[in-house]
């Protein structure tokens, strides 16, 4: 299944571009020479708004992916999730 063919999609899309204009502003805070503890403050924000897109994509996944698969089909589905979620909590 495409990412465009998901609900969510084009709510994940917008949340990431918002994110990418924060990262660049990050990026410009540090050429600026900004203090650390304002860097480290929208780094957090940063990284909050990515777990909010895993969330969603991983609830959107489980709703639209999984629930009404095959068994044979589900069992994949849930053995490569477990792969990606091994990889997404590092």
């Amino acid at each position: 299944m495409s990412v465009h063919s998901h609900p969510q999609s084009e709510d994940v899309i917008k949340r990431l571009a918002r994110i990418e204009g924060h990262v660049r502003g990050i990026k410009q805070m540090s050429e600026e020479g900004k203090s650390c503890s304002e860097i480290l403050l929208q780094i957090g924000a940063v990284q909050a708004a990515l777990r909010k897109v895993g969330q969603i994509v991983l609830e959107d996944h489980l709703e639209h992916c999984v629930v009404g698969a095959s068994p044979d089909d589900a069992r994949q589905l849930l053995d490569e999730l477990k792969e990606a979620l091994s990889h997404y909590g590092r």
